[in-house]
């Protein structure tokens, strides 16, 4: 076998029992003293090459615009570098925002409150530029990849709903369903103006959710028509053919029927490019995968996640959780991977109806604290980037979850956590070189083979 060290191994840990965070660890530090008896193979195939990666983010809210607002300059730099920059920070080539208001919102809002105004004549994104566009341009520029930004409504104006308000469901009035259709048209014109090119939409955030806030009630025959009939069509006479449109947008429990109801429909389908999750409603990991098994031709994004119930401030449980779903998510077809909120308070907010939760990045008292999801999710987003191909790996272990992904240079990156209470052996099988390898309790690895593939055929996959 050849010598690990000498075959250009870097990995990368971070451990809940020391205070290693993302940092670079030499292979004889993780190289077990005694082997009792087999250990767990990792086997990475790269002959069996998967979806290509678009990338990682987060949103860009209105709370945690207001939060960056108030900052000194020292300090909103270091927020954008940690995670935009490629030098030291995230990499984060992804994000997503609101049309209109969230529940991440200082209050309801929407970009013309006239009734009645099916022609949009006094729609105006004026509300965004004092803080929430500032925020994404101060991304754009530290990011060294362009940008995406996808674009989600919570609620239509209360004007254009059965409920007459945007918040506690109710739905969109059938008359307003073209000058809503338009509506997504004007808001991406409008960012294009200010300088935020939009990747893209989804149809609603969470359809089938009646919320206390800001939210809106579609069935899947209702999404497919107003897809079909509306939006779509709206993006082709605008000249916006090139925005995606992604559907669902909530739960992974329900993702098969509403994907099935949209998507077998011919015409509805030619204007979706795939379908959005979440993860509010338990794991249902194996939904992603039939979603991609049946509509293979179309793509999946994980659009939201986050710890519900406040700040969690210095939980290890909330880094583990971003782990676990975004190894499954990945390879399970997953083509890019949204956390919510940049950045939130010391309360895990602020939040207009008080649905405070957590974020990566908490700012409380003006001091910036980084919790355990910004350094796991750093574990994927540094290492796995947007061209890189996510390949089939397994491990024949119940304790340690797995992903790898290749580059177009044939340099591969795993990742393996643990988050068992006690170490977990297992042996890295690459090529003709095989180590063994102790990774210690709640910790995550990312270890880059930083010597191609030599395989021809593996390289012309790109």
């Amino acid at each position: 076998m050849t010598d690990p060290i000498n075959n250009n191994l870097k990995i990368l840990i971070t451990s809940k029992h020391t205070e290693y965070r993302l940092e670079e660890i030499n292979y004889t530090d993780l190289k077990p003293v005694t082997m009792n008896g087999e250990i767990p193979s990792l086997l990475v195939d790269a002959s069996k090459v998967r979806q290509k990666i678009m990338g990682f983010g987060g949103a860009f809210t209105e709370a945690s615009a207001s939060i960056y607002s108030k900052l000194d300059p020292d300090k909103k730099q270091e927020i954008i570098q940690s995670y935009f920059s490629d030098d030291g920070g995230n990499s984060y080539s992804f994000g997503r925002t609101h049309i209109n208001s969230c529940d991440f919102s200082l209050g309801n809002y929407a970009y013309t409150e006239t009734d009645g105004d099916v022609d949009l004549n006094h729609f105006s994104i004026e509300h965004d530029r004092s803080m929430l566009i500032p925020f994404i341009k101060d991304a754009m520029k530290e990011a060294n990849e362009h940008l995406q930004i996808m674009a989600s409504p919570w609620s239509p104006p209360a004007w254009m709903k059965s409920n007459g308000e945007m918040n506690n469901g109710g739905k969109l009035k059938k008359i307003y369903r073209k000058s809503w259709a338009n509506y997504y048209c004007r808001f991406i014109e409008a960012y294009e103006q200010e300088g935020v090119p939009i990747w893209g939409v989804s149809v609603q955030n969470e359809p089938a959710a009646k919320q206390i806030w800001d939210s809106c009630l579609y069935t899947a025959e209702e999404e497919r028509d107003f897809v079909r009939d509306f939006l779509g069509p709206a993006f082709h006479s605008n000249r916006l053919n090139d925005k995606k449109i992604v559907i669902w947008d909530h739960n992974r429990d329900e993702m098969v029927e509403r994907a099935r109801t949209v998507l077998s429909d011919p015409v509805a389908a030619k204007y979706v490019w795939g379908t959005g999750f979440h993860w509010y409603n338990g794991d249902h990991f194996d939904n992603v995968q039939k979603v991609h098994n049946e509509f293979p031709d179309k793509n999946l994004i994980f659009t939201e996640g986050c710890q519900e119930d406040g700040p969690h401030i210095g939980s290890w449980d909330l880094g583990e959780q971003y782990a676990r779903s975004i190894i499954n998510d990945l390879n399970r077809w997953t083509v890019a991977w949204l956390d919510w909120n940049l950045i939130l308070d010391g309360q895990g907010g602020p939040n207009h109806v008080g649905n405070l939760c957590s974020a990566p990045i908490i700012v409380d008292n003006n001091e910036i604290l980084y919790q355990s999801s910004y350094y796991y999710i750093g574990h994927f987003s540094r290492y796995i980037k947007r061209g890189d191909h996510i390949l089939h790996s397994e491990i024949n272990s119940d304790d340690l979850l797995t992903l790898s992904a290749v580059d177009t240079s044939g340099i591969i990156k795993t990742v393996i956590m643990n988050d068992n209470d006690a170490c977990r052996e297992f042996e890295l099988v690459h090529n003709n070189s095989s180590f063994p390898i102790s990774i210690p309790a709640h910790s995550i690895l990312t270890i880059i083979i930083e010597t191609p593939m030599n395989k021809e055929s593996e390289q012309n996959d790109f």
